[in-house]
């Protein structure tokens, strides 16, 4: 049975990147799978994607898309990052530049194993829909989000971790003690952020799958470093440092 750790949403992170991937050693995993958003928002692209070449699996995320082509409906400061993104990873004063460009750009949209669906968004959408807890609310969308999926599906991209079900549910980690059982239902399960947890929660998130089972982890790490470092790079928004203080 292989052993899984899942994550989503590093943004450029290192220290979080950095912390999490310490954790993961500690678990005794086989595979570490990233749902992408590799870069954007954070201070350390070059490095994150060096870490990241590794992984057993890694999609791309909206952000990682946006460096490559144009970031599309991004807000004002998220987009000036994406381009602040862009001009570091083309500095080639920085080891291998062209490496790095071919490693975003060959990463899929999906992967699929059996019943099992990995996305960054959506699996309706799986660049760029948002599908978030209050969305059970919305039964039209939900049930045609449940349409794609076989079985189960499992994503990042609103860097709020938790359960969906087909009985219109959403179950934050702390409601079902950190851990799920997926069974004969349907499930969504979104596995958090590494480097912008925004669920009020400050703490990197992540997920290791044994089997069926489905267990949430928080990791602490450094966040004033990375803050500090945002903070001195006056394309990145301030915002974006300080935000990671409270996880929002």
């Amino acid at each position: 049975m292989v052993k899984r750790a899942v994550i989503s949403d590093i943004h450029g992170n290192l220290e979080a990147l950095q912390a999490v991937l310490q954790d993961i050693d500690k678990q005794d995993v086989d595979e570490i799978y990233c749902l992408g958003d590799v870069i954007g928002y954070g201070p350390n692209p070059r490095e994150c994607i060096d870490l990241c070449r590794d992984f057993s699996m890694c999609l791309l995320g909206n952000h990682d898309n946006g460096a490559l082509f144009d970031p599309e409906g991004f807000s004002s400061g998220a987009e000036r990052a994406i381009f602040w993104t862009r001009r570091q990873l083309e500095d080639p004063s920085y080891g291998d530049a062209k490496s790095r460009w071919d490693f975003l750009a060959q990463l899929p949209r999906t992967h699929r194993e059996n019943d099992y669906m990995f996305v960054h968004g959506s699996p309706r959408s799986p660049l760029n829909e948002y599908v978030f807890p209050e969305d059970v609310f919305n039964q039209r969308k939900i049930e045609r989000i449940f349409g794609f999926i076989q079985k189960f599906c499992f994503q990042g991209h609103t860097h709020v971790p938790g359960i969906f079900t087909d009985t219109y549910r959403f179950y934050s980690p702390n409601e079902i003690s950190m851990n799920y059982e997926l069974n004969d239902r349907k499930a969504m399960v979104n596995v958090g952020s590494v480097g912008q947890p925004r669920d009020n929660d400050p703490r990197s998130c992540y997920i290791i799958m044994n089997g069926e089972h489905v267990e949430f982890r928080r990791v602490d790490y450094p966040l004033q470093v990375t803050r500090e470092k945002i903070l001195e790079i006056a394309e990145l928004d301030d915002f974006l440092g300080d935000r990671l203080l409270e996880g929002r």
